[in-house]
């Protein structure tokens, strides 16, 4: 079942210009299924797939007569995970510069490493847009207003990623999988980190505390660790698109600065697979939070989405 996303339509504005067009995200949220299908309707594309060890080992220090041999006479270059590629950032802006006549298209999974690599080396050079799980305005625009309000339940517990929307019935093991290790995948390499089980221990922690102001001081406490490391990770988590913070609104610069902030997961679905809760509203405590943490998350991608074009839909 194919899903129109809202971000297509800004893609196909800016793909015929000099710029590089570059996708980040969640892990999942369909960006190589999207570009993937742009690439297709508009030419002969070349694709490197940097989650593919060889690919890696081709686009790591490479220099610009090795990357005119591998693009060769494709009009389109895009790089899938890109932020597997060390000094990734000089590739692109190679390409951007030096071979003219290539589109570049470049999509990321992650901004611990790819946002700082490629802002500089891309200032003037690049479209970047964030690609979240489905929108409630593209679950209208596909099913229908009344359809679409039959899932609401459905959606809250398990969640807007594609995968999950288009396989009913199969919503739990769909998220269990995408909850586990692989959901933080570019976390484990980086910087040499190695404590899975602290993150897991985090993102529970964070789980139950939805809806909630978060302590560090309290979740220090309770993981046994110092409260700089549950902020280093937490921080990190935010990077890997699977948690953010939302700050109270204070007229006192000071105090919005000291106060505690409320985390809310990108998707509600993962929050419930996190804690292994996919009970019916009717049976849950924690009903308003996670209505909460739903139209918060709709909010963000209305407005993201606003800021390329006017949505048709949003909560009616």
């Amino acid at each position: 079942m194919k899903i129109k996303r809202l971000l297509e339509a800004a893609l196909e504005k800016n793909w015929n210009d000099k710029k590089a067009i570059i996708v980040l995200g969640p892990r999942q949220t369909g960006k190589t299924t999207l570009l993937m299908d742009l690439c297709t309707r508009f030419g002969n594309f070349l694709f490197l797939n940097c989650d593919d060890p060889e690919t890696k080992i081709k686009l790591e220090n490479v220099n610009e007569n090795r990357l005119i041999q591998m693009i060769g006479n494709h009009k389109i270059v895009f790089i899938d995970e890109a932020q597997r590629i060390k000094n990734i950032g000089l590739t692109l802006k190679i390409i951007t510069d030096r071979i003219k006549q290539t589109k570049l298209v470049v999509s990321g999974s992650s901004a611990l490493e790819l946002a700082n690599e490629i802002n500089e080396p891309l200032t003037g050079r690049k479209w970047e847009y964030t690609l979240y799980p489905m929108s409630w305005n593209e679950l209208v625009n596909h099913f229908g207003y009344m359809d679409a309000s039959k899932q609401f339940e459905i959606r809250l517990i398990y969640g807007m990623y594609p995968e999950v929307v288009s396989n009913p019935g199969n919503e739990r093991n769909t998220l269990l999988q995408l909850s586990s290790s692989y959901l933080y995948k570019d976390l484990l390499s980086y910087r040499g980190m190695r404590k899975s089980e602290l993150i897991e221990k985090l993102l529970r922690a964070l789980a139950l505390q939805l809806g909630n102001e978060v302590s560090y001081n309290e979740l220090s406490r309770l993981l046994e660790v110092d409260k700089e490391t549950v902020m280093n990770y937490i921080w990190l988590l935010e990077q890997a698109f699977v948690i953010y913070r939302l700050s109270p609104l204070s007229r006192n610069l000071r105090s919005e600065i000291n106060t505690s902030r409320k985390i809310y997961f990108y998707d509600t679905g993962i929050r419930n697979a996190l804690i292994s809760d996919f009970r019916p509203l009717a049976l849950r405590k924690d009903v308003g939070a996670l209505l909460e943490n739903f139209i918060i998350n709709e909010r963000i991608k209305h407005t993201s989405y606003n800021q390329i074009y006017c949505n048709r839909y949003f909560w009616r």
